[in-house]
C-alpha cells in the first residue's frame, strides 16, 4: 500500500545557523520548545560556534566540526532523544545506509516529527509520497518545497550526507541548561581546529585571527566573506539576547552581557560593509582594514566574556568532562 504524509504548519525560516533554523521549526511544531529562536541558539551552544576558512569560503559557516559530535552536546542539553546518521556518500556501504535512513525518516514523519537534512545547508524534511518516491524538503529561503527522490537521498555536491530525527524529551532546569551552554561556549572558544588534520578551518579564538589575516591579505572569497560576516552579526546578536534573558542566574553573566553589548554596538556598522550584488551579498573591498580592526576589538571582548563563563563553570562539578569511562574515550564520529 502506497503511503504519503505531509506535516502541515511546519515552517522553517532562515534567520540563524541553518541547523538552529531547522531544529526550531521541528521542535516548535512538535510542541517540545516554546521559546524564541535565539534561546534555542543559546541553550544548544550553536550561537557561540565560530568557524572560519582561511580564504573565508562560504562553507566556513557550517564547518564548525564533525556534525554528529558538534550537534550532540546541544541536543543533549535540551533533554532530547535523537538518532542521526551521516558520512561520505562515496563510501561503498552508502547505498545500505541510504535505504535504512529513508525508512526511519518516513517513520519519524508518520509520528508527526520533521527531520533535519543536509541539502546543503541544513533543511527540514516535512513530507513524503511513496507513489512518487519523493520527500518534500524546506530550505528556509523558498516558499516552494524542494523535491528529493528517495534514490537521491544524501546525494549533493559536497559529498557529505547527514540527517537527524528526534524523540521524547526529559525536562532539565534552566540553570542546568544555561550552565552547560556556557561550557559548550568555552569548548568552542578554546579548541582551535575542529576538523583535524585539516587546518584550513579555524574555530573559536583562532577563527578571529584567521579572519583578520584574510582581510589583511585580500586573498579571500567575496561572497563567502559576506556570508560569514552576515552570519557572525546574527549569532552575536543572538548571544546578546540570550544572555540578556538569563543574566539573573549569575552576576558574572551581567559582565559577559556588557561585552556582547559592546560588540552589538558595532554590528549595525559591520552590516554596512555588506552590499547586494547580483543574487547575493558581497563584502565591500574598502571595508577590509576597518572590519579587521573591529574584529580584533570583538575578539578581546569575547575573551573577557568567556572568562566570565569560566568563573561560573568553576563553581560547579563537571562530571561530563572530568569523568573518563573505564574503557577510555571514544574517537569523534
Amino acid at each position: 500500500m502506497m503511503a504519503e504524509k505531509m506535516l502541515e504548519h511546519l515552517v522553517m525560516k532562515r534567520e540563524s545557523k541553518s541547523f538552529v533554523d531547522s531544529l526550531h521549526a521541528i521542535l516548535t511544531h512538535s510542541g517540545q520548545f516554546q521559546e524564541e529562536k535565539y534561546m534555542l541558539a543559546g541553550y544548544t551552544g550553536m550561537a557561540f560556534k565560530l568557524s572560519v576558512h582561511k580564504r573565508l569560503l562560504p562553507m566556513s559557516v557550517t564547518a564548525y566540526g564533525q556534525w554528529g559530535v558538534a550537534h550532540q552536546g546541544g541536543i543533549d542539553n535540551l533533554g532530547l532523544f535523537t538518532i542521526y546518521d551521516g558520512g561520505r556518500s562515496r563510501h561503498p556501504t552508502f547505498a545500505y545506509y541510504q535505504q535504512d535512513a529513508v525508512n526511519w525518516v518516513k517513520r519519524s514523519l508518520d509520528e508527526g516529527k520533521g527531520v533535519i537534512y543536509w541539502m546543503p545547508e541544513f533543511g527540514v524534511i516535512y513530507g513524503y509520497d511513496d507513489a512518487d518516491q519523493v520527500f518534500y524538503v524546506q530550505d528556509g529561503w523558498s516558499k516552494e518545497p524542494h523535491i528529493l527522490l528517495y534514490d537521491n537521498f544524501g546525494l549533493n555536491f559536497t559529498g557529505f550526507w547527514y540527517c537527524q530525527i528526534f524523540g521524547d524529551q526529559v525536562q532539565l532546569t534552566e540553570q542546568e541548561m544555561v550552565l552547560e551552554s556556557l561550557r559548550l561556549a568555552i569548548e568552542d572558544w578554546d579548541i582551535p581546529y575542529r576538523l583535524l588534520p585539516d587546518q584550513n578551518i579555524a574555530s573559536g579564538r583562532l577563527a578571529y585571527d584567521v579572519w583578520i589575516e584574510a582581510l589583511h591579505s585580500g586573498d579571500y572569497d567575496g561572497s563567502g566573506a559576506a556570508y560569514l560576516l552576515d552570519s557572525y552579526c546574527q549569532s552575536r546578536t543572538e548571544i546578546r539576547m540570550y544572555l540578556h534573558d538569563v543574566r539573573g542566574l549569575w552576576t558574572e553573566l551581567e559582565q559577559a552581557l556588557l561585552c556582547y553589548n559592546r560588540i552589538a554596538e558595532r554590528i549595525q556598522q559591520m552590516r554596512t560593509f555588506l552590499v547586494r550584488e547580483g543574487n547575493g551579498l558581497v563584502l565591500r573591498e574598502d571595508a577590509n582594514e576597518e572590519l579587521a580592526k573591529w574584529l580584533g576589538y570583538a575578539k578581546l571582548l569575547e575573551e573577557q566574556a568567556v572568562d566570565s563563563f569560566r568563573t561560573i563553570s568553576a563553581q560547579y562539578a563537571d562530571r561530563k568532562r572530568s569523568t573518563v569511562p573505564r574503557w577510555g574515550t571514544h574517537s569523534a564520529r
